[in-house]
């Protein structure tokens, strides 16, 4: 994955070069794509480069067989996000109908399934703009309605090198700093694997966005005396009653922002939204290998023996989000979450029912 700068509007962009299979393995201890919208639209776009080569067939059945069996595979890498599901079934579904259509062929198929990958990449791009445009003049509205500018804290990476490109979380801070609105930006490091110090951190660098990094155990001081106004995560799915995981620590956000009173935001894409399961105990949570935890650079840290737990995410309940979720469909408090979407996809003949394939 390499990271280059936009010339036409001077953004962060990721361009993405995968050959055969290569974004169909199961996620290994240092994977080079991280971020569940980044996940699906690699994994998409993998198949899609597979296909443009001629993998797949003979044959119509052999060829949705193809498409449909690669995709459950790239499902399995990713228990905790929903994205990568949901982009798979409507995927694997495209080839199906085209292959039902009278006088259809295996170049058809192989054009429509690389087509809709494309689309996904597009769209999740509008979408980001939209959760970072629609969640900053949220966020100013209840913490600064007579003007002045605001400080956000935010969590793990959640911006270009997540997404298509701007970001979701992140996408609200950028949007907040090209109204010229925003004061400051605090970047946890996110222990064990460090996303925001590595990743976050040169995001904001980049786009000379004003921003101090700091440890995760740091942000409770923070938020307590460097004048933090709002918190903004992401979110790697969001459930029917709000209760969202996201990078382990999230949580604990959560906590110190309603303790101090300021509002907690959640930023991510209707994608993100699985309306099939109804609480956050019913997420499954990934749990990644120990050496993250025991190990830096190479090297054990770690008095050996020890026992390691090593979840990559947790549960925020629905009740610690206080300031809403930030789709690109607005922005709702959890309890509305489920009416608001299932009318809004609803009226445009879509689901948000489940990514099962």
């Amino acid at each position: 994955m390499d990271v280059v700068p936009s010339q036409s509007d001077k953004s962060l962009k990721v361009v993405v070069q995968v050959g055969q299979e290569s974004g169909l393995r199961r996620p290994n201890p240092s994977p080079q794509v991280r971020g569940a919208p980044a996940i699906a639209l690699v994994g998409c776009l993998s198949l899609a480069v597979e296909l443009q080569a001629g993998a797949g067939g003979p044959g119509l059945a052999a060829l949705v067989a193809f498409v449909r069996d690669k995709l459950s595979f790239l499902v399995t890498a990713r228990p905790t996000a929903v994205n990568m599901a949901r982009a798979a079934r409507d995927l694997a579904d495209a080839a199906a109908r085209e292959a039902e259509r009278e006088g259809a062929t295996e170049e058809a198929v192989r054009e429509r399934v690389i087509r809709c990958a494309e689309d996904m990449l597009e769209k999740d791009l509008r979408d980001n703009r939209s959760i970072g445009d629609l969640g900053a003049r949220h966020l100013l509205e209840q913490v600064a309605p007579s003007g002045g500018k605001v400080t956000v804290l935010t969590h793990c990476n959640t911006g270009a090198l997540a997404t298509a490109g701007y970001g979701t979380a992140l996408g609200v801070i950028r949007s907040l700093h090209s109204l010229g609105r925003l004061e400051h930006a605090f970047c946890t490091e996110t222990r064990p694997y460090n996303q925001g110090a590595r990743l976050t951190a040169f995001e904001l660098v980049y786009e000379q966005i004003p921003a101090t990094l700091i440890a995760d155990s740091m942000v409770a001081a923070a938020v307590a005396h460097r004048g933090v106004s709002a918190v903004v995560v992401g979110a790697d799915r969001v459930v029917a009653n709000g209760d969202t995981a996201n990078k382990v620590g999230t949580y604990q956000l959560a906590i110190v922002a309603k303790h101090h009173g300021i509002p907690f935001y959640v930023a991510a894409p209707s994608s993100s939204c699985d309306l099939r399961l109804e609480t956050g105990k019913e997420i499954i949570i990934e749990e990644r290998p120990a050496q993250e935890l025991t190990d830096v650079n190479g090297v054990r840290i770690a008095a050996p023996g020890i026992g390691v737990w090593n979840p990559a995410f947790d549960v925020t309940p629905h009740d610690l989000i206080t300031g809403g979720i930030i789709t690109e469909l607005g922005v709702f408090a959890p309890e509305e979450l489920r009416a608001a979407l299932t009318t809004t996809i609803s009226s445009r003949n879509g689901t948000l029912d489940g990514p099962q394939m």
